[in-house]
């Protein structure tokens, strides 16, 4: 199992520390790096500095939401980076929700999400190959464009630049069934929210066809400490913010996640806490159970013992998100 830092994205300005965490863990023998985006700084300038300061450590994004940019454009980000980085970027796309995609983005969010994937990863794959212009007669992404509102003098291009790698790894956030399994179908590996190693079997149908090489890189949430409740507000804080506020009462993907994993009622009750503007009894109603179980917090000892259920499952890539270089040590010293 290899190891990667999950950076996140910015709050109110640059995060300070980011830059020597990244630094860190290329010292320590970590796998790679990741940054994210969501309504405020975006995922690829900060991976772009890091790049400049870092010479071995891959480079991820997990993740670029595609509703933020058209696939051509994402496949012009990931291949000059790849090509600045000298081979180390991997490329983490996710569909994210309606209240982000409309709200945020100005955009409507697509009727069908898994077509609306498959096809944008569809042309960033022939981006990357350059085996001829992109052409893809598709229902949500259409190169060239032939819509009743277009000129109707679009025509199809290949990338000027020839890509540094045809085969740039690709990962998907995906969170339902149907789109876990069409990820393990169309994409190099799979980003989960939050992944249980004591419940892989929700997963278990998903995954049943894993081709060889497939990369499963779950977000983990790490803290060595000596108070486990403390350890883990912060677990319980995201799990707030995202069971409660990013997704709509009737539509939020994160939330019947939680539910599919045996806490529906809990899940639930986050969400109209959350509705109501009770935010911090949204986040103490997360059970500590289920914040436990998805994270490695606590003394060095408790984080070996539990480790073993993370190495046992189809894990390959376990990215933590640790507050301080002492816990990156001892991660690295637990499992590299």
């Amino acid at each position: 199992m290899r190891l990667g830092l999950a950076l996140g994205y910015w709050g109110r300005g640059p995060t300070p520390g980011h830059l020597d965490l990244a630094r860190e863990a290329e010292r320590l023998g970590y796998d790679s790096v990741w940054t994210s985006e969501a309504w405020g700084s975006d995922a690829f300038t900060p991976l772009t500095w890091i790049a400049a300061h870092t010479s071995r450590i891959r480079l991820g994004t997990a993740i670029a939401q595609m509703a933020a940019r058209s696939p051509t454009a994402t496949a012009m980000h990931a291949l000059t980076l790849d090509h600045l980085s000298g081979g180390r970027m991997m490329l983490g796309l996710g569909l994210s929700g309606p209240q982000v995609v409309e709200g945020w983005y100005g955009r409507p969010f697509p009727s069908s999400p898994l077509t609306a994937t498959r096809e944008y990863v569809e042309v960033i794959r022939q981006v990357l190959r350059r085996g001829g212009p992109v052409e893809l007669a598709g229902r949500f992404h259409s190169h060239p464009y032939r819509g009743d509102d277009g000129t109707g003098l679009g025509r199809p291009l290949k990338p000027i630049t020839h890509p540094l790698r045809a085969t740039l790894p690709l990962l998907l956030g995906a969170e339902g069934p149907k789109n876990i399994a069409q990820t393990t179908r169309i994409a190099d590996g799979w980003l989960p929210l939050y992944w249980s190693p004591l419940r892989t079997d929700v997963y278990s149908a998903s995954l049943a066809d894993l081709p060889e090489g497939f990369t499963i890189a779950p977000m983990a949430r790490a803290q060595v400490c000596d108070d486990i409740a403390e350890g883990l507000l912060p677990v319980k804080a995201m799990l707030g913010f995202y069971i409660g506020g990013m997704g709509h009462a009737t539509r939020n993907f994160h939330a019947d996640l939680m539910a599919r994993m045996g806490y529906e009622a809990e899940a639930r009750r986050v969400q109209r806490l959350f509705a109501d503007g009770r935010r911090e009894e949204a986040v103490l109603a997360v059970p500590d159970a289920f914040a436990d179980e998805i994270s490695l917090v606590g003394p060095r000892e408790r984080i070996a013992d539990r480790l073993a259920a993370w190495r046992a499952g189809p894990v390959t890539d376990l990215l933590i998100t640790a507050p301080d270089p002492g816990t990156m040590r001892v991660l690295a010293e637990l499992v590299l």
